[in-house]
């Protein structure tokens, strides 16, 4: 197929649709011609310029005369031909990414080697691990955006360029090949290093776009994270499903050539109430950066298991130090060693949690339910600060309220103690915190572990 060919010229210097904030990037300063000099609805002869390599004023001047030779028309027609800027867009977001056709690596020196008639396309194992380090590495490296030029591992430096890169494909695809390396899923099923494809047949410079699948960045999944090439270089940015622009049109897929192990060749769709997940989602939902349920379902279950000291907030959905070092003490408590207590759960971790299987994490020396502190009723696990917030409604409040109650610190409660989070709650909290001594933000009426291990010793 022949490569697609972008068309359109800067009409003037205001102007914010795709093509012409192209041009503003693309052309040296100075080069345009000043004032509107038409749209490339009229100006079919500038492909063969642009193709030729024609000097920026050259285009110029073919694309006034295309102005002139439009000038019969209404002006609703070159309005069409421009577009009306995408309302709620915010500028920048929308990638204005033509590409590059199927080309081999490191440029086309050479042809793509053609499938045989009824052969798949070849697609190498690899893992999702890799395909998000992959990503990452043209991020940190900020590529640039160029349909014809070449990073120094071969990839095209377009937007199917990099995800023929992430997938570690044998060479550049374009959007209208990409599908043939993927296997279509639903949205439920997308997980981090597959992709969001959008190919326009009837006009692939229109719209055409492709981007990898990173992570939801929340369990309503209305937003996740993207990774893609586009102008000025390639990002990593918290996107809106599908897309900005022509969501409707995206497709998700996930690439066939994934390891079995390492986040599955088979769709693992996630669970429909986050937190009750019991198959393990993949290495690629935790660790820096990650932002999802899986995040607030681990620090839950290490909380159940004894890891409560760790948090002073949470466990919620963002990855953090706190999980890792509650997820190395479960796994030393297991007495695996070495990898197998790196601090990030792989399925062997997972399935211990999930199933309630192997030993808590052992409390500090000195505290209760310690070894030789003479108690055998350890604190029960810290539930977390969520659970403690105006407006919340939980069994934890209630056993909470009890032990203040117990403890003699009760005085505020009219009624109750009860599941409800209220003003009682928090005004005997507080007496509790100071009557530890502590003043200020120690002593603000919310519980945290330190709180909530002293309470019920």
């Amino acid at each position: 197929m022949e490569t697609p060919v972008f068309e359109e010229l800067d009409p003037a210097s205001d102007c914010d649709c795709p093509g012409c904030v192209h041009w503003r990037r693309v052309l040296p300063p100075g080069s345009r011609a000043a004032g509107p000099v038409g749209h490339p609805a009229t100006l079919s002869h500038v492909r063969g310029l642009a193709r030729a390599g024609r000097t920026p004023m050259a285009l110029a001047l073919a694309a006034t005369a295309g102005a002139v030779l439009a000038a019969g028309q209404a002006v609703p027609a070159v309005a069409a031909a421009h577009g009306p800027a995408l309302p709620g867009v915010p500028a920048g977001d929308e990638p204005d990414t033509p590409q590059g056709g199927k080309a081999p690596l490191h440029g086309p020196s050479g042809k793509p080697a053609a499938a045989k008639p009824g052969q798949a396309a070849k697609a190498p194992t690899t893992t999702r691990a890799e395909i998000i380090n992959r990503a990452k590495t043209w991020i940190d490296a900020d590529v640039p955006y160029s349909m014809s030029a070449y990073w120094k591992d071969g990839y095209r430096q377009d937007c199917s360029g990099f995800v023929s890169m992430a997938w570690g494909l044998p060479g550049n695809e374009w959007t209208g090949s990409l599908d043939s390396f993927g296997v279509r899923i639903t949205r439920d099923q997308l997980q981090p290093g597959d992709m969001l494809l959008f190919h326009n047949p009837d006009n692939p410079e229109k719209g055409s776009h492709v981007v990898i699948f990173g992570g939801w960045t929340d369990y309503t999944h209305t937003y996740y994270v993207a990774y893609e090439q586009t102008p000025p270089h390639a990002r990593k940015q918290s996107t809106p499903y599908a897309y900005w622009s022509n969501s409707d049109h995206y497709v998700p897929y996930r690439y066939k050539g994934l390891a079995e192990g390492a986040g599955g060749a088979e769709p693992s769709t996630p669970p429909a109430t986050p937190g009750t997940a019991t198959r393990f989602p993949g290495a690629a939902y935790f660790g820096t950066g990650a932002n999802n349920a899986y995040v607030t379902q681990l620090g839950k279950l290490l909380v159940e298991r004894g890891g409560a000291r760790f948090y002073t907030t949470g466990p919620g959905p963002r990855w953090t130090s706190a999980d890792q070092r509650a997820t190395q003490a479960f796994q030393k408590a297991q007495g695996w060693t070495g990898a197998d207590a790196d601090g990030r759960p792989g399925p062997t971790t997972w399935a211990y949690l999930t199933g309630k299987k192997g030993k808590d994490i052992p409390p500090v020396a000195g505290s209760p339910g310690a070894p030789g502190t003479g108690t055998s009723h350890p604190v029960p696990a810290y539930p977390g600060r969520a659970m403690f917030r105006p407006g919340a409604n939980n069994a934890y409040v209630t056993q909470l309220g009890k032990q203040l109650v117990k403890k003699g610190f009760g005085t505020h409660y009219t009624t109750g103690p009860g599941s409800r989070w209220g003003e009682a709650d928090r005004r005997n909290v507080e007496a509790f915190q100071r009557a530890q001594g502590w003043r200020g933000g120690a002593a603000d009426g919310y519980p945290g572990p330190e709180t909530w291990r002293r309470l019920f010793s």
